[in-house]
């Protein structure tokens, strides 16, 4: 992997389509992923974008953004006014992150995300939403703590399903197993925690997936491909192994029908702490049928 560093001046992006109605702002501490070679980056929305990745191949490089921390705290101000003026919002919200994963493997040693967190501690934002697919989350937990004293804070740790290993794919970047004893650190410490399940992959017991789920966190978001790619249909996926591989597994698994169906199964273990696609990154959370 080729990892250079590059300073950034503004590390506060606005938000358009995809997270438009979650947060006010997105926050990458890393540019590329080193990820992008294990499971997560198959089906990576990121892999597609050609402005970003400039013809490199997804998880072959990775930019350290060294001054993110001050970055943020120059543009704080700007931009916090500038999210508290908008229409239906009236909030500073942040997303972390879309396009990268803020506990990679360098993060213990470029520790990047830790300086961002820490400059937060001193100029919050209203709404933190760490979204991650490590176990590695979980080893901020005393910076958590602090900045629930100064703003809302969740936790979404993406498991996609209970699976280690999909025939025909590379392992997850973070295993199954530590990321549901992550998941359990985090709510037992009093961190708000959701396990978001995307991509939606084949589940092989989906009563004892979340019950699990239920056990271990706050709520549960499941997202498809489908629409959860950036297009409607999820053809961006579909140029991808992910696709052929799930449907091989599990017959229909490539389908929106599926994901209906792992949301009833989801409802019943966690009533009323169901999201679906993006109203549940927004924490608009389904009522369980009555």
């Amino acid at each position: 992997m080729e990892i250079t560093h590059q300073p950034i001046k503004n590390i506060l992006t606005r938000t358009t389509g995809y997270l438009k109605t979650v947060t006010s702002h997105s926050l990458q501490p890393y540019r590329g992923c080193s990820f992008g070679s294990s499971l997560c980056g198959v089906g990576c929305y990121v892999r597609h974008n050609r402005w970003l990745t400039q013809g490199r191949a997804w998880g072959a490089f990775l930019e350290v953004r060294d001054n993110a921390a001050e970055a943020y705290r120059t543009g704080y101000e700007r931009e916090r006014r500038w999210a508290r003026r908008q229409e239906g919002r009236g909030e500073f919200s942040i997303f972390l992150s879309s396009s990268t994963e803020p506990f990679l493997p360098q993060e213990k040693r470029f520790r990047i995300t830790r300086q961002i967190l820490e400059a937060m501690i001193d100029r919050p934002p209203d709404l933190l939403i760490l979204q991650s697919h490590s176990h590695a989350v979980a080893e901020y937990r005393e910076l958590y703590r602090e900045l629930q004293e100064r703003c809302r804070l969740r936790v979404h740790l993406s498991i996609e399903t209970d699976r280690e290993r999909l025939p025909g794919l590379p392992p997850p970047g973070s295993s199954v197993e530590r990321r549901f004893a992550a998941a359990r650190t985090l709510k037992d410490a009093g961190i708000p925690t959701v396990i978001t399940v995307s991509p939606l992959l084949p589940i092989q017991d989906p009563d004892a997936f979340f019950q699990r789920c239920a056990a271990c966190a706050d709520a549960v978001v499941l997202d498809h491909f489908i629409g959860g790619d950036g297009t409607p249909d999820g053809r961006r996926t579909r140029a991808t192994p992910l696709p052929d591989a799930m449907a091989a597994l599990e017959p229909g698994a490539d389908t929106l029908a599926y994901r209906d169906r792992m949301v009833a199964i989801a409802q019943r273990h966690l009533p009323d702490r169901v999201g679906v696609s993006i109203d549940g990154f927004a924490g608009r959370l389904l009522t369980a049928p009555r």
